[in-house]
Protein backbone atom coordinates (compact mmCIF):
# COMPACT_ATOMS: atom_id res chain seq x y z
CA UNK A 1 0.00 0.00 0.00
CA UNK A 2 1.35 3.41 -0.96
CA UNK A 3 1.75 6.16 1.61
CA UNK A 4 -1.04 8.33 0.24
CA UNK A 5 -3.45 5.39 0.37
CA UNK A 6 -2.42 4.62 3.92
CA UNK A 7 -2.78 8.21 5.03
CA UNK A 8 -6.18 8.48 3.40
CA UNK A 9 -7.39 5.44 5.27
CA UNK A 10 -6.10 6.75 8.57
CA UNK A 11 -7.70 10.13 8.05
CA UNK A 12 -11.04 8.62 7.15
CA UNK A 13 -11.05 6.47 10.29
CA UNK A 14 -9.86 9.25 12.56
CA UNK A 15 -12.35 11.84 11.25
CA UNK A 16 -15.63 10.03 10.47
CA UNK A 17 -17.44 13.36 10.55
CA UNK A 18 -15.67 14.49 7.38
CA UNK A 19 -18.24 12.98 5.08
CA UNK A 20 -19.09 14.64 1.78
CA UNK A 21 -22.57 15.18 0.42
CA UNK A 22 -23.91 15.76 -3.06
CA UNK A 23 -24.55 19.42 -3.92
CA UNK A 24 -27.85 20.72 -2.57
CA UNK A 25 -28.05 18.26 0.32
CA UNK A 26 -25.81 20.12 2.76
CA UNK A 27 -27.49 21.72 5.79
CA UNK A 28 -28.83 25.10 4.80
CA UNK A 29 -27.49 27.83 7.08
CA UNK A 30 -30.37 30.22 6.15
CA UNK A 31 -33.01 27.90 7.60
CA UNK A 32 -33.47 27.35 11.32
CA UNK A 33 -32.94 23.80 12.50
CA UNK A 34 -36.03 22.01 13.78
CA UNK A 35 -36.18 21.71 17.55
CA UNK A 36 -35.93 18.10 18.78
CA UNK A 37 -38.68 16.56 20.84
CA UNK A 38 -38.03 16.03 24.54
CA UNK A 39 -35.67 13.11 25.21
CA UNK A 40 -34.62 12.83 21.58
CA UNK A 41 -31.28 14.58 22.00
CA UNK A 42 -29.95 12.12 24.58
CA UNK A 43 -31.06 9.07 22.60
CA UNK A 44 -29.57 10.48 19.39
CA UNK A 45 -26.28 11.15 21.14
CA UNK A 46 -26.12 7.61 22.46
CA UNK A 47 -26.97 6.23 19.03
CA UNK A 48 -24.29 8.32 17.38
CA UNK A 49 -21.69 7.20 19.93
CA UNK A 50 -22.67 3.56 19.45
CA UNK A 51 -22.47 3.85 15.66
CA UNK A 52 -19.05 5.53 15.92
CA UNK A 53 -17.80 2.71 18.14
CA UNK A 54 -19.08 0.10 15.68
CA UNK A 55 -17.48 1.96 12.78
CA UNK A 56 -14.15 2.19 14.61
CA UNK A 57 -14.26 -1.53 15.41
CA UNK A 58 -15.01 -2.42 11.79
CA UNK A 59 -12.19 -0.19 10.55
CA UNK A 60 -9.75 -1.79 12.98
CA UNK A 61 -10.86 -5.25 11.91
CA UNK A 62 -10.43 -4.39 8.24
CA UNK A 63 -7.17 -2.47 8.46
CA UNK A 64 -5.09 -3.83 11.36
CA UNK A 65 -4.94 -7.53 10.42
CA UNK A 66 -3.41 -6.77 7.00
CA UNK A 67 0.28 -6.95 7.99
CA UNK A 68 -0.38 -9.75 10.45
CA UNK A 69 -2.14 -11.77 7.75
CA UNK A 70 0.76 -11.15 5.37
CA UNK A 71 3.22 -12.44 7.96
CA UNK A 72 1.03 -15.44 8.78
CA UNK A 73 0.82 -16.32 5.09
CA UNK A 74 4.55 -15.91 4.47
CA UNK A 75 5.83 -17.26 2.19
CA UNK A 76 3.02 -17.03 -0.34
CA UNK A 77 5.35 -16.82 -3.36
CA UNK A 78 8.88 -17.95 -4.35
CA UNK A 79 11.94 -16.55 -2.58
CA UNK A 80 15.15 -15.29 -4.19
CA UNK A 81 18.44 -16.34 -2.60
CA UNK A 82 21.18 -13.94 -3.67
CA UNK A 83 24.58 -15.60 -4.00
CA UNK A 84 27.32 -12.93 -4.16
CA UNK A 85 29.81 -15.04 -6.11
CA UNK A 86 30.12 -16.87 -9.39
CA UNK A 87 28.55 -20.30 -10.05
CA UNK A 88 30.61 -23.32 -9.06
CA UNK A 89 32.30 -21.87 -5.99
CA UNK A 90 31.83 -22.94 -2.39
CA UNK A 91 29.18 -20.32 -1.63
CA UNK A 92 27.25 -21.27 -4.76
CA UNK A 93 27.29 -25.00 -3.94
CA UNK A 94 26.24 -24.42 -0.33
CA UNK A 95 23.56 -21.97 -1.42
CA UNK A 96 21.97 -24.39 -3.86
CA UNK A 97 21.91 -27.21 -1.31
CA UNK A 98 20.29 -24.86 1.18
CA UNK A 99 17.82 -23.41 -1.33
CA UNK A 100 16.53 -26.88 -2.18
CA UNK A 101 16.04 -27.96 1.45
CA UNK A 102 14.61 -24.69 2.74
CA UNK A 103 12.25 -24.49 -0.21
CA UNK A 104 10.84 -27.91 0.61
CA UNK A 105 10.34 -26.94 4.25
CA UNK A 106 8.63 -23.64 3.44
CA UNK A 107 6.57 -25.09 0.60
CA UNK A 108 7.86 -22.51 -1.89
CA UNK A 109 10.60 -22.46 -4.50
CA UNK A 110 13.81 -20.75 -3.42
CA UNK A 111 15.57 -19.49 -6.55
CA UNK A 112 19.37 -19.20 -6.35
CA UNK A 113 20.48 -16.00 -8.09
CA UNK A 114 24.23 -15.49 -8.62
CA UNK A 115 25.13 -11.81 -8.42
CA UNK A 116 28.91 -11.90 -8.26
CA UNK A 117 31.37 -9.04 -8.25
CA UNK A 118 32.94 -6.37 -6.05
CA UNK A 119 33.61 -8.71 -3.14
CA UNK A 120 29.95 -9.51 -2.63
CA UNK A 121 28.83 -5.88 -2.46
CA UNK A 122 26.76 -6.06 -5.65
CA UNK A 123 24.49 -8.62 -4.01
CA UNK A 124 24.67 -6.68 -0.75
CA UNK A 125 23.47 -3.54 -2.52
CA UNK A 126 20.59 -5.46 -4.09
CA UNK A 127 19.54 -6.85 -0.73
CA UNK A 128 19.74 -3.44 0.96
CA UNK A 129 17.39 -2.02 -1.70
CA UNK A 130 14.93 -4.90 -1.72
CA UNK A 131 11.54 -4.87 -0.01
CA UNK A 132 11.94 -5.84 3.67
CA UNK A 133 9.46 -8.68 3.34
CA UNK A 134 11.68 -11.78 3.50
CA UNK A 135 11.27 -12.71 -0.16
CA UNK A 136 14.82 -11.61 -1.02
CA UNK A 137 17.53 -13.17 1.14
CA UNK A 138 21.30 -13.58 0.78
CA UNK A 139 23.88 -16.23 1.59
CA UNK A 140 27.23 -14.69 2.49
CA UNK A 141 30.50 -15.72 4.09
CA UNK A 142 32.95 -13.91 6.32
CA UNK A 143 33.65 -11.48 3.48
CA UNK A 144 30.60 -9.61 4.75
CA UNK A 145 32.69 -8.63 7.78
CA UNK A 146 35.45 -7.25 5.52
CA UNK A 147 33.34 -5.02 3.32
CA UNK A 148 32.47 -2.18 5.69
CA UNK A 149 36.20 -1.40 5.95
CA UNK A 150 37.35 -2.42 2.48
CA UNK A 151 34.72 -0.38 0.64
CA UNK A 152 34.45 3.04 2.30
CA UNK A 153 32.05 4.35 -0.36
CA UNK A 154 29.36 1.69 -0.21
CA UNK A 155 25.82 2.90 -0.84
CA UNK A 156 24.66 0.97 2.23
CA UNK A 157 25.90 0.24 5.75
CA UNK A 158 26.36 -3.53 6.13
CA UNK A 159 25.68 -3.75 9.87
CA UNK A 160 22.83 -1.23 9.74
CA UNK A 161 20.96 -2.07 6.55
CA UNK A 162 21.40 -5.87 6.51
CA UNK A 163 20.50 -8.25 9.33
CA UNK A 164 22.05 -11.68 10.04
CA UNK A 165 19.32 -14.33 10.30
CA UNK A 166 20.85 -17.80 10.47
CA UNK A 167 24.31 -19.30 10.77
CA UNK A 168 24.94 -22.16 8.35
CA UNK A 169 28.43 -23.43 9.17
CA UNK A 170 32.13 -22.83 8.86
CA UNK A 171 35.12 -24.28 7.10
CA UNK A 172 38.77 -23.62 7.90
CA UNK A 173 41.04 -22.75 5.04
CA UNK A 174 44.06 -24.79 4.04
CA UNK A 175 47.45 -23.47 2.97
CA UNK A 176 48.57 -25.37 -0.12
CA UNK A 177 51.68 -25.12 -2.28
CA UNK A 178 52.65 -26.27 -5.73
CA UNK A 179 54.33 -29.67 -5.83
CA UNK A 180 57.53 -28.17 -7.23
CA UNK A 181 58.08 -26.06 -4.10
CA UNK A 182 60.64 -27.76 -1.80
CA UNK A 183 58.58 -27.50 1.42
CA UNK A 184 56.41 -30.07 3.22
CA UNK A 185 55.23 -28.29 6.37
CA UNK A 186 54.63 -24.81 7.75
CA UNK A 187 58.06 -24.41 9.31
CA UNK A 188 59.78 -25.24 6.03
CA UNK A 189 57.45 -22.83 4.20
CA UNK A 190 58.25 -19.98 6.57
CA UNK A 191 62.00 -20.67 6.43
CA UNK A 192 61.91 -20.80 2.62
CA UNK A 193 59.92 -17.56 2.38
CA UNK A 194 62.32 -15.75 4.72
CA UNK A 195 65.30 -17.01 2.76
CA UNK A 196 63.73 -15.84 -0.52
CA UNK A 197 62.00 -12.50 0.25
CA UNK A 198 59.53 -11.51 -2.45
CA UNK A 199 60.18 -14.66 -4.48
CA UNK A 200 57.17 -16.66 -3.24
CA UNK A 201 54.08 -15.74 -5.23
CA UNK A 202 50.70 -16.50 -3.73
CA UNK A 203 47.43 -16.25 -5.58
CA UNK A 204 43.92 -15.27 -4.57
CA UNK A 205 40.54 -14.54 -6.07
CA UNK A 206 41.30 -10.82 -5.98
CA UNK A 207 42.43 -7.93 -3.79
CA UNK A 208 40.39 -7.92 -0.58
CA UNK A 209 39.16 -11.47 -1.11
CA UNK A 210 38.95 -14.17 1.55
CA UNK A 211 42.12 -15.68 0.07
CA UNK A 212 44.05 -12.42 0.14
CA UNK A 213 43.36 -10.81 3.52
CA UNK A 214 44.32 -13.74 5.78
CA UNK A 215 47.54 -14.25 3.82
CA UNK A 216 48.35 -10.56 4.21
CA UNK A 217 47.62 -10.97 7.92
CA UNK A 218 49.91 -14.03 8.06
CA UNK A 219 52.71 -12.02 6.43
CA UNK A 220 52.41 -9.27 8.99
CA UNK A 221 52.37 -11.70 11.92
CA UNK A 222 55.38 -13.67 10.67
CA UNK A 223 57.34 -10.77 9.16
CA UNK A 224 57.32 -12.32 5.69
CA UNK A 225 57.63 -10.73 2.28
CA UNK A 226 55.41 -12.58 -0.18
CA UNK A 227 54.17 -11.37 -3.56
CA UNK A 228 50.41 -11.28 -4.04
CA UNK A 229 49.06 -12.24 -7.49
CA UNK A 230 45.34 -11.38 -7.65
CA UNK A 231 43.12 -13.24 -10.12
CA UNK A 232 39.55 -12.76 -11.26
CA UNK A 233 38.30 -15.65 -9.16
CA UNK A 234 40.07 -18.51 -7.45
CA UNK A 235 39.56 -20.98 -10.33
CA UNK A 236 42.25 -19.52 -12.62
CA UNK A 237 44.57 -19.13 -9.62
CA UNK A 238 44.23 -22.82 -8.73
CA UNK A 239 45.05 -23.72 -12.33
CA UNK A 240 48.27 -21.69 -12.11
CA UNK A 241 49.07 -23.21 -8.71
CA UNK A 242 48.82 -26.72 -10.14
CA UNK A 243 51.04 -25.79 -13.09
CA UNK A 244 53.63 -24.10 -10.84
CA UNK A 245 53.16 -20.53 -12.09
CA UNK A 246 52.46 -19.48 -8.50
CA UNK A 247 53.74 -21.17 -5.36
CA UNK A 248 51.01 -20.94 -2.69
CA UNK A 249 47.36 -20.24 -1.90
CA UNK A 250 45.13 -20.17 1.16
CA UNK A 251 41.85 -21.72 0.06
CA UNK A 252 38.60 -23.02 1.46
CA UNK A 253 38.78 -26.78 1.82
CA UNK A 254 35.87 -27.43 -0.57
CA UNK A 255 37.59 -25.47 -3.34
CA UNK A 256 40.88 -27.38 -3.16
CA UNK A 257 40.05 -30.77 -1.62
CA UNK A 258 39.78 -32.63 -4.97
CA UNK A 259 43.24 -31.41 -5.98
CA UNK A 260 44.69 -32.44 -2.61
CA UNK A 261 43.21 -35.92 -2.92
CA UNK A 262 44.50 -36.29 -6.48
CA UNK A 263 47.99 -35.19 -5.42
CA UNK A 264 48.04 -32.13 -7.69
CA UNK A 265 48.85 -29.74 -4.83
CA UNK A 266 50.46 -30.21 -1.41
CA UNK A 267 48.64 -29.18 1.78
CA UNK A 268 50.67 -27.77 4.67
CA UNK A 269 48.21 -26.80 7.41
CA UNK A 270 44.66 -25.70 8.08
CA UNK A 271 43.71 -22.34 9.55
CA UNK A 272 41.07 -23.22 12.15
CA UNK A 273 41.27 -23.72 15.89
CA UNK A 274 40.64 -27.46 15.45
CA UNK A 275 41.72 -29.94 12.80
CA UNK A 276 39.37 -30.20 9.85
CA UNK A 277 37.15 -33.29 9.72
CA UNK A 278 37.85 -33.66 5.99
CA UNK A 279 41.66 -33.44 6.55
CA UNK A 280 42.12 -34.98 10.01
CA UNK A 281 45.82 -35.79 9.56
CA UNK A 282 46.77 -32.24 8.69
CA UNK A 283 47.90 -30.00 11.59
CA UNK A 284 46.49 -26.56 12.20
CA UNK A 285 48.67 -23.46 11.95
CA UNK A 286 48.26 -23.05 15.69
CA UNK A 287 49.65 -26.55 16.22
CA UNK A 288 52.49 -25.71 13.85
CA UNK A 289 53.51 -22.80 16.03
CA UNK A 290 51.81 -19.78 14.42
CA UNK A 291 50.26 -18.29 17.53
CA UNK A 292 47.10 -16.21 17.28
CA UNK A 293 46.30 -17.25 13.74
CA UNK A 294 42.76 -18.62 13.84
CA UNK A 295 40.80 -18.13 10.65
CA UNK A 296 37.56 -20.05 10.10
CA UNK A 297 35.30 -18.47 7.49
CA UNK A 298 31.60 -18.83 8.28
CA UNK A 299 28.55 -18.86 6.04
CA UNK A 300 25.16 -17.46 6.91
CA UNK A 301 21.86 -16.09 5.63
CA UNK A 302 20.92 -12.41 5.76
CA UNK A 303 17.82 -10.28 5.10
CA UNK A 304 17.19 -6.59 4.73
CA UNK A 305 16.85 -4.79 8.04
CA UNK A 306 13.21 -4.05 8.77
CA UNK A 307 11.92 -7.47 7.76
CA UNK A 308 9.06 -8.37 10.15
CA UNK A 309 10.27 -10.37 13.17
CA UNK A 310 7.69 -13.09 12.54
CA UNK A 311 9.07 -13.61 9.02
CA UNK A 312 12.67 -13.61 10.28
CA UNK A 313 11.73 -16.22 12.89
CA UNK A 314 10.09 -18.47 10.27
CA UNK A 315 13.11 -18.20 7.99
CA UNK A 316 15.54 -18.86 10.85
CA UNK A 317 13.59 -21.94 11.94
CA UNK A 318 13.35 -23.29 8.38
CA UNK A 319 17.12 -22.93 7.85
CA UNK A 320 17.93 -24.64 11.15
CA UNK A 321 15.51 -27.44 10.31
CA UNK A 322 17.21 -27.89 6.94
CA UNK A 323 20.64 -27.99 8.60
CA UNK A 324 19.49 -30.70 11.02
CA UNK A 325 18.59 -32.97 8.12
CA UNK A 326 21.17 -35.81 7.84
CA UNK A 327 21.24 -35.58 4.05
CA UNK A 328 21.99 -31.85 4.22
CA UNK A 329 24.76 -32.43 6.74
CA UNK A 330 26.28 -35.15 4.57
CA UNK A 331 26.23 -32.98 1.45
CA UNK A 332 27.64 -29.99 3.33
CA UNK A 333 30.42 -32.09 4.87
CA UNK A 334 31.35 -33.27 1.38
CA UNK A 335 32.00 -29.59 0.70
CA UNK A 336 34.18 -29.34 3.80
CA UNK A 337 31.57 -27.37 5.74
CA UNK A 338 31.02 -28.11 9.43
CA UNK A 339 27.30 -27.45 9.87
CA UNK A 340 25.89 -26.11 13.12
CA UNK A 341 22.64 -24.50 14.28
CA UNK A 342 22.94 -21.29 16.26
CA UNK A 343 20.49 -18.81 17.67
CA UNK A 344 20.06 -15.66 15.64
CA UNK A 345 21.53 -13.64 18.49
CA UNK A 346 24.72 -15.73 18.56
CA UNK A 347 25.19 -15.35 14.81
CA UNK A 348 24.60 -11.58 15.01
CA UNK A 349 27.26 -11.33 17.70
CA UNK A 350 29.72 -13.33 15.58
CA UNK A 351 29.18 -11.03 12.60
CA UNK A 352 29.62 -7.96 14.80
CA UNK A 353 32.80 -9.30 16.44
CA UNK A 354 34.37 -10.33 13.12
CA UNK A 355 33.55 -6.96 11.58
CA UNK A 356 35.42 -5.24 14.39
CA UNK A 357 38.31 -7.73 14.25
CA UNK A 358 38.83 -7.36 10.51
CA UNK A 359 38.39 -3.60 10.65
CA UNK A 360 41.47 -3.48 12.88
CA UNK A 361 43.45 -5.90 10.67
CA UNK A 362 42.53 -4.27 7.35
CA UNK A 363 43.21 -0.80 8.72
CA UNK A 364 46.63 -1.88 10.02
CA UNK A 365 47.46 -3.41 6.61
CA UNK A 366 46.21 -0.24 4.84
CA UNK A 367 44.17 -2.18 2.29
CA UNK A 368 41.38 -0.27 0.54
CA UNK A 369 39.13 -0.87 -2.42
CA UNK A 370 37.86 1.89 -4.71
Amino acid sequence: MQDHDKNGGENAAAHPSRASFPPGQATRRDQPAALPRAGTTRRAGIARAWMAAVAATLCAALIAPGPARAQDDWPSKPLTLLIPYAPGGTTDIIGRILADKVGRILGQTVVADNRGGAGGTIAGTMLSRSNPDGYTIMLEHIGFAFNATLYPHLSYEPLKDITPVAYVGQTPNVLVVTNSMPVHNIKEFLDYARAHPGAVNYGSGGVGSAGHLPMAWLQSKQDLKLTHIPYKGSGPAITDLISGRIEAMLLTIPAVLPYIRSGQVRPLATSGAQRAASLPDLPTMLEAGIKGFDYEPWYGVFVRTGTPPAVVAKLHDAINKALQDPDTQKRMLEQGLAVSTWTQQKFQQQVHDDTEKWHAIITSLNIKMN
